[in-house]
């Protein structure tokens, strides 16, 4: 088979192919633990997706009645999919899928080429911010190079009316927030006080916006109705941050911050993204104290944390991230953890960073809101770990990874063949060809359009190749089955 050559890699995706399979009706999922993203995990519990949307959670002796098509996860959790807060996706060019396939649904793109929101339904939920604003000369241009714009990094203004209407321009476009740098660079340990891209590093302080300009660009982005986050290292920028009224830093600041700025930060409201295994380096050598002292006084402080690891660095995984978890208990917890600590971390990564999103019920379990779902082997209370490997995700109600799946039976692999045959008659001619069986493929050979249909045992996908040889993955067969009406 000629497919096989091409090891399930979708080499065109504008390639001519069976549409996007049609949502099941209804589905339910029940496992030993369920996290709805609010309240404690619950044991034996299941949820309903109708569609694109959770319908209700119950357990499955309440929801079983209402939908045939079930799965049972058996010792398992499920969870809302992951909300990543700080990534740099499309700069980065970093593939979207994969960390849909880790846990990751939503993704927040803080500084890179500008793009609309898009995704949910079965793939990558994307919330584009667009390029940083910055002075010119400074921070980021001047570390990673380029000329600057909607599909740079980052974008310089020079004056009051040049930030305002670079604002306008970015809302208009489709930006979700608005970013700014304050970084006259030189913190310990920082990556961008690395080189980049073979480019030496320019003699630092770096100049920053002036704050009548910060002052502007905030003011305008909360005209448009939009939050603005700030990249800060130490305390200028911070100090300066404050006085504008900014509503989020996107990393816990690297050089220690003086603790009356911090309790300021808090008093105001402020969000902090975390980003602290990313940043874990950003220590002064001579005081011991930076990003972890900062971190553990802001928590002392009541400040809030929204879950962020920084995707698209090469030491960060492509999607969730265990170890940013583990150090969010540990920093934030006080001198005790109990379990309250460990929701506070989890709710971080889903319903609350939903909510200051201002997507909910995005990043929860509970009637309407998004069918964005994670499920995992095992208890991730008691072991973070466990999360950046996903046996089961789901976007907008459709099936991207099943670990749990039970293999087709040779009737139902016939009988979606049959229906495919019905459903797109010009892609499978002559219809009725038999099943064939080669290696870890179940297929059938149409010989007049010359295309395979087949299902594999290695995944429980189902592929299509036409004419032109390309293989394309058509998703999980636990997709196609209800659709069929073969399960």
């Amino acid at each position: 088979m000629g497919a096989l050559a091409h090891d399930g890699e979708n080499h065109a995706a504008d390639s001519t192919t069976p549409e996007v399979p049609a949502l099941p009706a209804c589905q339910i999922l029940t496992a030993a633990r369920l996290f709805d993203g609010i309240n404690f995990p619950q044991d034996n519990m299941s949820v309903l997706i109708e569609g694109e949307k959770i319908k209700q959670t119950g357990s499955a002796g309440q929801l079983n009645a209402l939908c045939e098509n079930r799965i049972d996860l058996g010792d398992a959790t499920i969870l809302p999919g992951f909300i990543e807060s700080h990534a740099h996706i499309t700069f980065q060019n970093v593939k979207k899928d994969d960390l849909l396939e880790h846990g990751i649904t939503t993704v927040r793109d803080t500084g890179g080429p500008l793009k609309a929101p898009e995704g949910g339904q079965g793939t990558l939920r994307l919330l584009s911010v667009g390029p940083i604003i910055q002075t010119p000369d400074g921070y980021p241009l001047n570390v990673f190079g380029g000329t600057g714009g909607d599909d740079h990094i980052g974008i310089s203004v020079g004056s009051v009316v040049e930030a305002e209407k670079v604002v306008a321009d970015l809302v208009a476009g489709g930006a979700t927030a608005i970013k700014i740098a304050l970084e006259p660079g030189g913190e310990s340990g920082a990556p961008w006080m690395q080189p980049h891209a073979g480019q030496p590093l320019p003699p630092t302080p770096w100049p920053l916006l002036p704050q009548e300009i910060v002052n502007a660009i905030v003011t305008k982005a909360h005209e448009l109705g939009k939050k603005v986050l700030v990249h800060v290292g130490e305390n200028i920028g911070f100090e300066r941050a404050l006085d504008a009224n900014v509503d989020e830093f996107s990393h816990i600041p690297c050089s220690e911050i003086r603790e009356d700025l911090l309790q300021r930060a808090v008093d105001q409201d402020v969000t902090f993204v975390t980003t602290i295994d990313t940043l874990a380096s950003c220590i002064d050598s001579s005081t011991q104290k930076g990003i972890h002292s900062n971190t553990m006084s802001l928590a002392s402080k009541g400040a809030k944390f929204i879950y962020g690891s920084e995707i698209g660095h090469d030491n960060v995984p492509w999607g969730i991230n265990g170890g940013e978890l583990h150090m969010m208990l540990h920093l934030t917890s006080g001198e005790t953890i109990d379990f309250t600590d460990v929701m506070n971390v989890l709710k971080a990564a889903t319903s609350k960073a939903g909510e200051y999103l201002g997507l909910a019920p995005l990043g929860t379990l509970v009637s309407g809101a998004p069918a964005d779902i994670i499920a995992v082997r095992g208890n991730p209370f008691e072991k973070f770990k466990i999360l950046e490997y996903p046996d089961l995700v789901i976007s907008g109600g459709r099936t991207i990874v099943n670990k749990f799946n039970e293999q087709p039976t040779t009737a139902e692999i016939d009988c979606l063949f049959t229906w495919a045959e019905a459903k797109y008659p010009d892609l499978f001619v002559p219809a009725g060809a038999s099943t064939e069986i080669l290696s870890i493929y179940s297929y059938r050979f149409y010989s007049t359009s010359n295309a395979y249909l087949g299902v594999s045992s290695a995944d429980s996908h189902v592929y299509y190749m036409g004419a032109d040889g390309l293989l394309q993955n058509e998703g999980p067969i636990s997709n196609w089955l209800p659709v069929s009406g073969c399960r």
